[in-house]
This record gives structure tokens, sequence and C-alpha cells, in this order.
């Protein structure tokens, strides 16, 4: 079968690449230039750098396979930074990630993959897809590596778009992935992992949103939550919900004081003790029902950060591609912006954006 892999220079999509070759499949790689590159800037963040693209077509090479670069700057601007620079703006917390898998990554190369006659799209997430026998829908499901597992970020996948992904290295861990990629002598094998927003070079994305939006840095104040002013702040992008650092406020009792909300409408970053942090209840709006819309409440696990542990609760479908969750015990920081995922057992039942 031929297959698209998408190809981003590290080491688990190049054994992706290399395990389907192995396997007998025709396979082209494909990397993603996602900015411009003309006037000699060779890093964005950790990843998607020139040195990536350069790395990327080395191992092709030492597979043995074509390799291609698609110029996707303008769609990653429009779908992954700009609405990562509106969500900051509007004081929400937003995931580039996921939307740079769904929004990007499978439903572009899904089409490219077309234009090269191919059937699947490959990726080296830690995650799995297999197809129900009852159901005949395409199940999404947790790596067996639950360390790396990247089943969070990939919720938004429609049914079209899983019945033609692979992923390769999800039923591996990732000590054996770099041990097949030195087995292999892939360039790669020794590459660290990349850990930042590729489009933020230095961390800073409150100085990156000022630079994109006119305005982002309107001064606002801190309120506790009876309303009373406790002290100025430079704009509510540069706070997020659980927040306690570099907030340079005291409480009374001298307990430490976390970002409980924020305000945009009036640039209010309200504040208060880490009890108040917690919730039992959320909305999420943008859902999508991998496994089928439930038609009553259902009992789940669900995740409210990439690194937050599953939690139990129920969630039920409102309408709308909206969803209401109930969690058994109250949650810390509950982050508007963020993705709440859905879990029974490893499969993802589904997904959404917390309100």
């Amino acid at each position: 079968m031929r297959i698209v892999v998408a190809m981003s220079g590290g080491v688990d999509s190049s054994v992706a690449a290399a395990l389907l070759a192995e396997q007998g499949h025709d396979v082209i790689g494909l990397s993603m230039q996602l900015y411009d590159q003309t006037e000699g800037q060779t890093a964005f963040g950790s990843c998607c750098s020139i040195d990536d693209l350069h790395d990327a077509r080395r191992v092709a090479a030492a597979l043995d396979i074509p390799h291609y670069i698609v110029n996707f700057e303008r769609r990653f601007d429009e779908q992954v930074v700009s609405n990562f620079v509106r969500e900051y703006a509007a004081g929400r917390t937003p995931l580039p990630c996921a939307r740079c898998n769904s929004d990007l990554k499978f439903a572009t190369l899904a089409e490219r993959a077309g234009a090269f006659g191919a059937h699947a799209v490959a990726t080296g997430h830690y995650a799995r897809v297999e197809r129900d026998g009852a159901s005949g829908r395409y199940l999404l499901r947790r790596g067996v590596d639950p360390s790396k597992d990247q089943s969070y970020f990939l919720f938004s996948l429609t049914q079209a778009q899983l019945a033609g992904a692979c992923f390769p290295v999800g039923d591996r861990p990732k000590d054996a992935v770099r041990a097949y990629a030195r087995e292999r002598g892939l360039p790669v094998a020794e590459k660290p992992d990349s850990q930042e927003i590729c489009f933020i070079p230095d961390h800073d994305y409150r100085s990156f949103v000022e630079k994109r939006i006119a305005g982002a840095d309107r001064e606002g104040v801190f309120v506790d939550e009876q309303g009373r002013v406790l002290g100025r702040h430079e704009g509510v992008h540069r706070f997020t919900v659980g927040q306690r650092k570099g907030l340079g406020l005291a409480s009374s009792t001298g307990a430490p004081m976390y970002v409980l909300a924020l305000r945009h409408a009036d640039q209010h970053v309200v504040v208060g003790p880490k009890q108040s942090l917690e919730r039992t209840r959320l909305t999420a709006s943008g859902v999508n029902w991998i496994a089928g819309e439930p038609a009553a409440w259902m009992r789940v696990r669900a995740q409210i950060r990439h690194r937050h542990e599953a939690a139990a609760a129920a969630v039920r479908a409102i309408g709308d591609a909206r969803a209401e969750v109930a969690f058994d015990a109250p949650q810390i920081a509950v982050t508007p912006g963020q993705a709440v995922v859905f879990y029974e057992g490893d499969v993802v039942v589904g997904g959404g954006w917390i309100d």
C-alpha cells in the first residue's frame, strides 16, 4: 500500500517511516515548511527548523524513499498561529498542538496524499487506531507507552481522517523506538525530543502575542473574588488559570494567590486561594464524538490537560456539538481554551474545548 509519512525530522516519525518501509509498503516522506526561511532563520523554537527538514531528508535517503517538502506557511499561520494569538488575547489558554494535528496535519496531508495516489497518512504519534467490528467505526486508542501517549492531542480527528490514519510507533514504548532507530542506523537516533511550542522560539508567548495584536498589552487590574482591586497588570494574555508565579501579590493571610479567572472584556484577572480553583463541572464546545455520541450520561475518565491524570466523571451531549462533564471529585485549574478528552478504558470517546 502507498502511504504518505509526515516526517518532522525527529526520531518518532523517522521510525514510523522505517517500519512501514520494512513492512513492504510504498512509502513517501512529506515534510512541512511552516514559516519563511528566506532570511536565513534556522530555528523556530526547537523544532520546525530548516535543520529538521534536512534531517528528514537524510532519513529518507537512508531509507531509500522519496521525500518532498510542502509549503504550509499560510495554512499554519491561519489555522494554528492566529488561533493561538486570538485565544490568548481573549483570556483563554490555547492548545496549538491539537489544532495543528487535526486542522493542519491530517486534513491537509490527506489532500496531498490523494495527489500521490496514497491511501493512508502516517505520523510518529504515540496513539493507535483500529476498527470496531460491531459498529464499523474507527476507534482511537492511547499509545501503549503511558508516558508518551499523544491521543489527547488527536481527539478532533474525524472518522474519515481516522480511516486513513496510521500510527506505526503507537504500539511500542519510546525506548524501543530509539533502540530500533539505532539498529537501523538512522541519523536521528539520538536526537532529543522537542518540548516547546514550535513557533515560540524563546518560550515568551506574551511578547509573541503583543507583537501580533495591537493593544494586546492593555493594562488591567487584579481583583479578588469579592471584586476588590489588589493591583495592576499589563494584560490578561500574560496569565492563565491556575498560575501562581509572577503575580507579585500577597494575600492578607500570607497564603499564595492563584489566578482563578480571566475577564477579557474589562481586563480583570481574578485571584484567590488554591481551594477556589476547584471545579466539579465544566462545559465544552466543538465536541467531536469519535466513538459515537452518547444518548445519555456516560461514565468516562476525563482528562483536562496533557499531563493531567484522567479523572472519574460522567459526560453527556447537550446539543450543538457541546458537552457537559461532571467530575466525581473536584479538579484543580479547569482552564478555558484547553481540551477535555473523554476516555473509556484506553479508547478516546471524544473531546472538546473547555468553555
